[in-house]
């Protein structure tokens, strides 16, 4: 399976930057099975367009403002990956669905992508994420190990995860 986790976001503007410290979080986490990278993605958009082509599987970890109460974790996958699209959930959303849109034109889009987020507190100038969504930051490493192993390929402890 050819897979990427992408954390996208921006670490400026405190809880903005969940994907990011989620995809660090990963990487710290597990050993990422052959033909599986991490990308901290930032606020990149078109640039990640050869990392993301002909994808088997994209995981994405991302801010998600959906109006649900702060701190609430929010997965989306299948038919619901599309409607992310047609609402702005994520303050850069837009890029991101530029992108995925591109792949879709060149022929090249992932044939399964899962989004998980979490709804932010803030999006104000600030370097940490605010308590009820660093609390987060293990729940969405779990549920990203668990989508992996639902698609038949299990990740491994990393050694320094593993003491």
């Amino acid at each position: 399976m050819r897979a990427v986790v992408l954390g996208i976001g921006n670490i400026i503007l405190s809880d903005e930057g969940i994907g990011v410290r989620a995809v660090e979080a990963f990487e710290r986490a597990y050993r990422l099975p052959e033909n599986t990278i991490a990308i901290d993605g930032g606020t990149s958009s078109m640039e990640l367009i050869d990392e993301l082509s002909d994808l088997d599987f994209l995981l994405v970890f991302d801010t998600i403002v959906a109006g649900k109460p702060p701190g609430t974790v929010i997965r989306l996958a299948g038919d619901e990956v599309p409607a992310f699209f047609r609402r702005k959930l994520s303050p850069h959303q837009i890029s991101l669905s530029d992108l995925l849109a591109s792949l879709e034109f060149l022929g090249s889009a992932p044939k399964d992508i899962v989004v998980i987020g979490v709804q932010p507190v803030t999006l104000e100038l600030g370097l940490e994420l605010t308590p009820p969504v660093a609390v987060r930051v293990p729940e969405l490493v779990a549920m990203g190990a668990a989508e992996f192993a639902a698609r038949g390929s299990p990740l491994e402890a990393a050694p320094a995860a593993a003491n």
